[in-house]
């Protein structure tokens, strides 16, 4: 993954003197919105806000596209929260060619002053012709104040040109905007008949290496991902994204007894940083034991997935990676801390009736009381198979 300049260069691999054709009418709800043009170029701001996986949070990831007479002329990202709006820096490259431009912007304009001020009037101040937004502001509160605001000053405001994709990336932030909480992805791999490891713990390696691929730039798209003290104990896992120059999440480790080995990968934190969180008075050689390394300890009233999610929400997380085992995963789809499942299956039978399954008990005695996947994809990953899908609304 690049790792992000301050401003990307304008027009950077794009064709030159690509004619901007507006639609003829406005489209129906059934019609796609936007031309081909549009498209290309929401695409490309996609691409853009790419570029800060897992730095952003707890604002969303924007890119954003100026185009003067069918040319990209600036275009920018947002790289973490207190920098600047990917609109400025696109503005900012596009200079005066931004006046009378038309930008392009995968997320609503902010209209109110935070860290920074408001997007949509530096748009209005370049003096813009007309925006094209992905999607609107998830707040309630807020959203299509920017929009508004644009309007009124006299700016043509095009929305919802690849609404879906928009949305698909800031899935976490959205969440998180609407439910005060992260938003919880539970990853696992198993054999086709249902095991993560065998009757003896031994699980290296369940998958194959690109779908091991997969998981490392999953991780480096979250703010944190989560193992329980088997984990630790049984795998001696790194959980970091396995890339040079990019992204890795927090390590939080949630273990009650704190009955952690004294020398884990996870302690060794000059790579990527690591929390352990317990109950109040655990173990207070293990934490001394910890905190000498570098590892940061928190206690918590009650160490429960929903604990933990409100204690990272506080941290201003947008996304958080369960890769724990059965037990684990188990508390947390019934308390509501996981809303995503990513499941990568192997072609592969190792058999045990107590080898361990990617989730424990769930209290459920009827084939009717299985949680069902909504919005399910499936996808093969080398000679794996990946399904990802929600879970229902009333079990987030």
């Amino acid at each position: 993954m690049d790792k992000f300049p301050v401003v990307a260069q304008a027009g950077a691999s794009q064709p030159n003197n690509i004619q901007q054709h507006e639609p003829s009418t406005q489209p129906s709800v059934a019609q796609r919105v936007g031309n081909d043009f549009d498209v290309r170029m929401m695409q490309r701001c996609l691409e853009l806000a790419r570029r800060a996986l897992g730095r952003t949070s707890p604002n969303p990831l924007v890119g954003a596209v100026v185009v003067q007479n069918g040319e990209i002329v600036g275009e920018g990202f947002h790289p973490r929260a207190g920098e600047p709006h990917a609109e400025v820096f696109a503005l900012r490259a596009a200079g005066e060619l931004a006046r009378g431009a038309t930008v392009y912007v995968n997320l609503e304009p902010c209209n109110h002053y935070g860290r920074t001020p408001p997007c949509s009037e530096g748009l209005i101040a370049a003096g813009v012709a007309k925006v094209v937004v992905g999607m609107v502001d998830p707040n309630p509160l807020v959203g299509g104040g920017g929009i508004a605001r644009l309007r009124e000053a006299g700016v043509e405001v095009l929305v919802g040109v690849e609404v879906e994709a928009c949305q698909q990336l800031n899935e976490g932030f959205v969440h998180r905007i609407l439910h005060k909480r992260p938003l919880g992805i539970l990853k696992y791999a198993m054999t086709l008949d249902g095991k993560i490891a065998t009757t003896s713990g031994h699980s290296a390696w369940v998958t194959n290496p690109s779908a091991r691929g997969e998981v490392h730039q999953l991780r480096a798209a979250c703010d944190a991902v989560i193992v329980g003290g088997n984990t630790v104990r049984r795998d001696n896992p790194y959980l970091t994204s396995h890339q040079e120059g990019v992204h890795n999440p927090l390590r939080v480790v949630m273990s009650r007894q704190l009955d952690l080995p004294t020398n884990a990968h996870l302690w060794q934190t000059s790579e990527a940083p690591t929390l352990v969180l317990t109950e109040v008075g655990a173990n207070p050689d293990c934490q001394k034991l910890l905190q000498q390394k570098g590892v940061e300890v928190v206690e918590l009233a009650s160490l429960t997935p929903e604990a933990v999610m409100s204690h990272l929400y506080d941290r201003g997380f947008c996304s958080v990676l369960w890769e724990c085992g059965g037990t684990l995963a188990a508390s947390a789809i019934a308390q509501g801390a996981v809303q995503k499942i990513l499941a990568f299956i192997a072609p592969k039978i190792i058999g045990g009736s107590h080898a361990p399954t990617p989730v424990g008990d769930l209290g459920f005695n009827t084939m009717t009381e299985a949680l069902l996947l909504e919005r399910v994809l499936w996808r093969v990953v080398g000679s794996d198979c990946l399904v990802e899908g929600y879970l229902p609304q009333k079990h987030q």
